[in-house]
């Protein structure tokens, strides 16, 4: 591995270890407009995840639960990225996150909204972490999911 490799690994790996300290997006939301609850079987990796939905967009994302730094950066990661938007934009980042996660799309190929997502990179080596780091955004589609087939759109339980 070249010196620039292993420097740029370190890198992500301090990019990841602030998220997981950070804690901004820890919590649950009050009164939430959807909630979903997810685990990773293969680890033990749980999270529950909470929404505020307001004139169809993501007002407010937390997330609580337990898990490695993977998972709970990964949904840290997510929360500040979705935040804010339409339902229709979180599904379309969430895709291009899982295409990246999943299918080998290059980092650079990823919206701006998903820069911070690149510190992910190194865990598309390890199929079983991959996972790990698709936790909360699996769980965010799920709370989509089960919004859309309630109330308009806006409730899931």
């Amino acid at each position: 591995m070249a010196e620039g490799d292993s420097e740029l690994q370190d890198l992500y790996r301090e990019v990841l270890i602030d998220y997981f300290r950070e804690g901004a997006h820890k919590g649950c939301v009050e009164n939430p407009s959807m909630s979903s609850h997810g685990v990773n079987p293969s680890c033990g990796d749980e999270i529950e995840l909470t929404a505020l939905v307001r004139d169809g967009r993501l007002e407010k994302i937390r997330y609580s639960g337990h898990g490695c730094v993977i998972s709970q950066a990964s949904s840290a990661m997510m929360a500040e990225a979705l935040e804010g938007r339409t339902l229709e934009e979180a599904r379309a980042l969430t895709a291009s996150f899982k295409g990246f996660m999943l299918e080998g799309v290059s980092p650079e190929s990823l919206p701006d909204e998903l820069s911070e997502t690149r510190a992910l990179e190194g865990v598309r080596k390890f199929p079983l972490r991959i996972k790990c780091s698709l936790l909360g955004w699996n769980t965010l589609l799920q709370a989509l999911n089960e919004a859309g087939s309630t109330k308009g759109g806006t409730h899931a339980a």
